[in-house]
């Protein structure tokens, strides 16, 4: 029998029809508030994927410093340059770098630095870096359990001193948890990073060393020029940010002596 012209056509509806789970196993990726079965909240895992898109950052702890160091991506030939930081400033001897999302950091970086400027009118006191960072972790977390809002997404590294006046570097991520770190890396290729510094690193660098650490670090997944790269030391007495005339002949330096490890690697 011939078939009649105004026979149902197919519908992409259908295939829900023939998987009951369907509609409901794609609902977990779009509620901020609801597990999926096998406990994840993947709105906090794209925020992470988000963090692993961005530039790479560097964070290297030194005997009397912390050093961190960030892949800069190339600026239009009109744009001002300083309108574009990826280290900012939180409070006078902190430094906080991030990978993910600009305004989002622009955001929780204003947070943060009321809440310092609170906790020295109410303690009289410098907030330390580990206040800081638990600070942070808990506003990312906050931003993972209510309806109508989504996580941050950026990870950060954090700079600065404690009540001993030990220098000290912490990560904080979207889910809201946060780590002390002796060094670490964090955004795109941070992995090859990792392994570098799990490799080359040793107790109570010199400031000097803990700063070529840092470097030869992202040099590792970035080109050796101080145009790409934007660096601050965290001392006690403050902040030092490095100038692009500093870095150029330290970064030329380090980049040579790679070429001619690589060169004698490959006369053995």
């Amino acid at each position: 029998a011939q078939e009649s012209p105004c026979a149902r056509q197919p519908h992409a509806s259908d295939q829900f029809k023939s998987a009951p789970n369907a509609p409901a196993m794609s609902g977990y990726d779009r509620a901020i508030t609801v597990f999926s079965p096998d406990g994840h909240l993947f709105q906090v895992e794209y925020a992470l994927e988000a963090v692993r898109k961005g530039t790479t950052t560097v964070g290297v702890r030194g005997k009397d410093c912390v050093i961190l160091a960030v892949e800069k991506r190339a600026t239009p030939k009109l744009q001002d340059p300083r309108t574009i930081r990826k280290i900012l400033t939180v409070d006078n001897d902190i430094a906080l770098a991030f990978a993910g999302l600009n305004a989002d950091a622009r955001v929780l970086v204003d947070k943060t630095r009321i809440e310092c400027q609170s906790y020295r009118l109410n303690v009289e006191d410098n907030p330390t870096v580990d206040y800081v960072a638990r600070f942070i972790a808990r506003t990312q977390q906050k931003y993972t359990h209510r309806g109508g809002v989504r996580p941050f997404g950026i990870s950060t590294l954090l700079g600065g001193f404690n009540t001993d006046g030990v220098p000290e570097l912490y990560q904080t991520d979207p889910a809201g948890t946060y780590y002390a770190w002796k060094a670490t890396a964090i955004g795109k290729n941070s992995k090859s990073v990792v392994d570098f510094l799990e490799k080359k690193y040793v107790e109570d660098l010199a400031e000097d060393a803990a700063l070529r650490l840092a470097l030869k670090g992202l040099l590792e997944v970035t080109e050796a020029s101080g145009k790409n790269i934007e660096v601050v030391i965290i001392r006690k007495s403050g902040l030092h940010w490095m100038k692009e005339d500093e870095l150029d002949p330290l970064l030329k330096e380090l980049d040579d002596t790679a070429d001619k490890i690589t060169k004698l690697k490959e006369t053995k």
